[in-house]
């Protein structure tokens, strides 16, 4: 019942609906942005070891949920600096949504482009011709001249000539227009490609993996035409294919009119829903775990506040607690790592011996917790009036001096300090303070050693802190 009621709200919670929505949308940009770039492969690694930590915490393997939160931080900035590319392309992928293009294209320019293509494949002449989509192509890009002219037949073909001086490089076309030609396009970084297709295919695939473009090629050594785009070459048998993916191009990029924009692909409906059912699975899965009851001793230390003027607390004293929690394994896991203590009130406690009990108002914790036992139940704790008193500071020596070394004169500075001290103690003629141990076998000649001061429990000094203690030795 209670994963029933979890999967529930789901549907009731809008804050839940909406983390499930970004979820999906960042996995289906990651997906898209790594198949293109042809890195996917690291990525389903990385994914496998992501759902081993997701079975961990479900089945509550301790172990490696350990091995994951310890080496989670340092793999993190890994998989940063090994994909710096891709997340970089997927945060302009973000981006380039909301932006408007102009660059449109009209059904007289995709014709021309089509018989160009279908004709330089004919003659076995190589050409290059680029779509920009939504994501700047600027900085990608290199060389190349500005033409800025109408398309037509015959231009395209004398640019892609082969005595002409930039037939080698790619041809871009943007708003109707002719911009640039003997563009240069940045290489392919994957494997996509064997290295049996030339330099032209390798740049045409570089260029569809750095961009949304869609780039247009003619092997002069096959006589083909193919398109590449989201990463895939595609192989077009007639200037009616090529036509139909410079439509689906604009189409994806989202500057046709909105009745063709929205009709997607049987495959990116796929990648959709898949992204969602991952974001779903993903999500509850955590959550599952999250929500999952679990039972934690712990102990907690005891932090007894200040007793009231004239008083202090004398006798044995008990400076932990056992506690025994249940509650949502998140919140169990948050409690114990905020470091929780029980906090006794001792000012307001009057003088003499009395039972103070242990119960969930001594110890901050969150709501969801519940406390089931806690040890001791209560503290049988003593309160005595103080008196000022003051009494010698001991040097505390331990070991023997050096053979042939002897003591002239130790000097203890201060010599006494002021202490508050029950009144039972008031006439003990022994009561003193010491000093941090002091070793003999050290020292060899006159020193002077800075020490903290030693005191019994029930003692505290007048000025609210002990003091340092600087002990001057002096041989003879």
């Amino acid at each position: 019942m209670k994963i029933m009621q979890i999967y529930t709200d789901i549907f009731l919670n809008w804050q839940a609906l909406l983390d499930i929505v970004l979820i999906a949308a960042g996995l289906f940009f990651l997906h898209r942005t790594f198949l293109r770039l042809g890195t996917w492969k690291i990525l389903i690694g990385i994914l496998a070891a992501f759902v081993l930590f997701i079975l961990a915490s479900v089945l509550n393997l301790e172990g490696i949920e350990w091995i994951f939160k310890n080496v989670s931080h340092v793999a993190l900035l890994g998989v940063i600096v090994i994909f710096q590319p891709e997340i970089r392309k997927i945060f302009e992928k973000m981006v380039s949504i909301a932006v408007a293009k102009k660059n449109i294209t009209s059904s007289d320019t995709d014709q021309i482009v089509a018989d160009s293509l279908w004709a330089l494949a004919a003659q076995k002449r190589g050409a290059i011709i680029v779509f920009p989509g939504k994501e700047q192509i600027q900085d990608k890009i290199s060389g190349g001249n500005v033409l800025k002219a109408l398309p037509s037949v015959s231009l395209i073909k004398s640019i892609f000539d082969p005595n002409s001086p930039g037939h080698d490089g790619a041809v871009i076309i943007a708003d109707n227009l002719l911009s640039h030609f003997g563009v240069r396009l940045p290489m392919s970084k994957s494997s996509t490609l064997s290295e049996d297709y030339g330099t032209r295919h390798h740049a045409a695939m570089g260029m569809v993996e750095e961009t949304d473009s869609l780039v247009l090629l003619v092997s002069e050594e096959r006589g083909h035409v193919s398109s590449f785009m989201d990463g895939e070459m595609t192989r077009l048998n007639s200037p009616e294919e090529i036509i139909q993916v410079i439509e689906k191009h604009f189409t994806r990029i989202g500057v046709t009119p909105f009745a063709q924009a929205v009709s997607l692909s049987p495959r990116t409906v796929l990648q959709v829903m898949c992204s969602l059912l991952v974001a779903i699975i993903f999500w509850s899965t955590v959550i599952l775990g999250q929500k999952q009851l679990v039972e934690r001793t712990l102990t907690v230390p005891i932090e007894y506040t200040s007793p009231g003027e004239g008083l202090v607390l004398v006798g044995t004293k008990v400076y932990e607690l056992v506690i025994h929690a249940a509650g949502p394994k998140s919140a169990m896991n948050d409690f114990a790592l905020s470091a929780p203590n029980a906090l006794i009130n001792l000012s307001k406690m009057a003088e003499g011996t009395q039972r103070v009990p242990v119960t969930g108002d001594n110890i901050e914790y969150p709501s969801e917790i519940t406390l089931l036992d806690i040890s001791p139940a209560e503290l049988e704790l003593t309160l005595a009036g103080i008196v000022k008193k003051t009494v010698p500071i001991t040097p505390q020596f331990i070991g023997q001096l050096p053979s042939g070394l002897k003591i002239k004169k130790i000097q203890v500075s201060p010599a006494e300090i002021q202490v508050f001290t029950p009144p039972s103690q008031q006439e003990n003629k022994t009561l003193a303070v010491s000093t941090t141990p002091i070793y003999l076998s050290s020292i060899s000649s006159d020193s002077k050693i800075l020490c903290k001061i030693i005191a019994p429990p029930s003692f505290q000094p007048v000025e609210k802190r002990w003091p340092d203690v600087e002990v001057l030795i002096t041989f003879e």
